[in-house]
């Protein structure tokens, strides 16, 4: 499971749609690791001269490689992210993550960090099975 969904929040969303406040708290105190790595890119994205900072620490564990994958790979939670921090998120592996400003995002370093050349260029033997 992604979420840990409190009562309250589910029942609202049977009724409806949520606020993306009570959504991104629900990603936050569910995801804390991602939500960690996700502030600290937005963090480094709010110093950035060029509209760009990532994170590029492996996660030190399995449960929190998970939480990073559940938190980059649903559209939802992703959209919510990218809406609270107002950055757009690229993903390129298990914890390679990168946060472009939208101004920055038909940049060519945008472009280059999402190619295909940017994933092969970014991968090692140690990060196969990751």
């Amino acid at each position: 499971m992604s979420l840990d969904v409190p009562a309250d929040l589910l029942a609202a969303a049977e009724r409806g749609p949520v606020a993306d406040a009570e959504f991104v708290e629900c990603v936050r105190t569910s995801l804390p690791y991602a939500w960690e790595v996700i502030s600290s890119v937005a963090d480094g994205l709010s110093k950035s001269v060029d509209g760009f900072a990532d994170h590029e620490v492996p996660p030190p564990s399995e449960a929190e490689r998970g939480q990073l994958l559940r938190a980059l790979a649903s559209d939802s939670i992703r959209g919510g992210l990218e809406r609270h921090f107002g950055m757009k998120l690229a993903f390129q592996n298990c914890h390679r993550v990168g946060g472009f400003a939208p101004s920055a995002v038909d940049s060519e370093r945008y472009r280059a960090f999402i190619s295909p050349r940017g994933q092969l260029l970014n991968q090692s033997p140690e990060l196969r099975d990751c």
